[in-house]
């Protein structure tokens, strides 16, 4: 199946490159790891259709840390001076 003369492997491909580059654009560390881990998903995906072992172990790993620090290893909420409540 190609759209516009590119198979659909290689927009999977683009869209996984496209979300991974984005997200070094976040400020937000938890925006940042969210959308690097979609990228990532999408990149196991371009992986298994191209049958890359080396695409999916480093991906699969990046999305593992990534789940690690969203929701294993959470930083407290850290409050401001002036949002202490006596």
């Amino acid at each position: 199946m190609e759209f516009l003369g590119i198979s659909l492997t290689e927009w999977i491909g683009y869209l996984s490159s496209f979300f991974v580059a984005i997200s070094f654009f976040m400020k937000n560390i938890i925006k940042l790891r969210v959308v690097n881990s979609l990228g990532c998903v999408f990149f196991i995906v371009y992986g298994v259709l191209i049958d890359s072992w080396p695409v999916i172990i480093t991906n699969a790993v990046i999305v593992c840390v990534n789940f690690y620090y969203l929701f294993i290893n959470r930083k407290p909420h850290r409050v401001k001076a002036d949002e202490v409540q006596p």
